[in-house]
């Protein structure tokens, strides 16, 4: 029986050695040093170089002169990276029903004078309920009311909206869409 134990002893201190020591040390400064804003969270800071947020996870605005964000399905705190999930409410469900019928009243009531559709990005969760970006056309829909409530030229607006808009990954996966933190942090610098 010892003749089998030792072996498997020093075996199992190896690889523990190996996998969960050496190769995550390895892993981890090869990221700091090739890619350290990615390794670090892909944080976003102010004009007071103080951290305000990450590029990967969205934040909730909810004032006029803002764009805002995809829902959060990390009810009742949005955008919770401590409850990362969806809803995993079917399509058919009276609760998301009721909840994106009230989303939808919301957008209208911020913005009464905009008559075209309500983009389902703006009212639906993303998969993870933490989604930073939002569709291009979901950034369309609120340039008019940022623009009133920043009195500035839509015009200009969607100029800022178009050069923050991220084409596909590889040109190939996904669509274009929109960062909302960054988009805001522009907004910000541009008009403060």
């Amino acid at each position: 029986m010892l003749n089998y134990f030792k072996p498997a002893a020093m075996l199992l201190l190896l690889l523990t050695l190996l996998t969960g020591v050496l190769y995550p040390l390895v892993v981890t400064a090869f990221a700091h040093t090739f890619y350290a804003d990615k390794a670090n969270g892909s944080l976003l800071y102010d004009a007071k170089r103080q951290a305000i947020g990450s590029a990967l996870i969205g934040q909730s605005f909810t004032l006029p002169k803002y764009f805002w964000g995809r829902a959060s399905a990390t009810a009742p705190y949005p955008y919770n990276a401590g409850a990362s999930s969806g809803s995993n409410l079917g399509a058919t469900n009276p609760v998301l029903i009721d909840a994106v019928n009230t989303r939808v009243k919301i957008l209208q009531a911020a913005d009464p004078s905009n008559k075209t559709p309500v983009p389902v990005d703006l009212v639906t969760a993303s998969g993870s309920g933490l989604d930073p970006h939002i569709s291009v056309a979901a950034a369309e829909y609120q340039i008019k009311r940022v623009a009133k409530a920043r009195n500035m030229d839509e015009n200009k607006l969607r100029e800022l909206v178009n050069a923050q808009t991220e084409s596909r990954q590889w040109l190939v996966f996904g669509e274009p869409r929109v960062n909302v933190l960054q988009l805001n942090l522009a907004l910000d610098a541009q008009q403060p």
